[in-house]
């Protein structure tokens, strides 16, 4: 017996080109990563470089998360107060705005699963 389920193919689909943009990101690193840990999690920090330019490849090894910030994503952090963070911790795994045009927020197409596009269903 086999299980499926509607947008299989679509998810898998997903899941593969985000597991190769990552590898590709790791290809392109510059020096070495830095690892922060606490209680509560682990995240792994370090330079990309990109065909934008440099970045900043923030990964979650737990959750399997990732996410790149450009300098000005990055400059944007340090204007935002500690209610903004709060509400964001508040909701793992979740936009803080939710996507109003059906795009991902690496602006890509979502399809409509609920997953983002590491293959992962978003905590509700």
């Amino acid at each position: 017996m086999s299980l499926y389920w509607e947008g299989e193919l679509e998810d898998r689909a997903r899941a593969r080109a985000a597991a190769e943009e990552l590898a590709a990101l790791r290809a392109g690193r510059i020096g070495e990563s830095l690892t922060l840990v606490n209680e509560f999690s682990e995240i792994e920090v370090s330079l990309v470089q990109t065909r934008n330019g440099v970045r900043l490849l923030v990964e979650a090894p737990q959750s399997a998360q990732w996410v790149t910030l450009d300098p000005l994503e990055l400059e944007a952090l340090t204007w935002q107060g500690p209610a903004t963070f709060s509400a964001m911790v508040g909701r793992p795994f979740s936009p803080l705005f939710p996507e109003q045009d059906g795009t991902g927020r690496d602006g890509t197409e979502q399809t409509g699963t609920g997953q983002d596009r590491t293959g992962q269903e978003p905590a509700s």
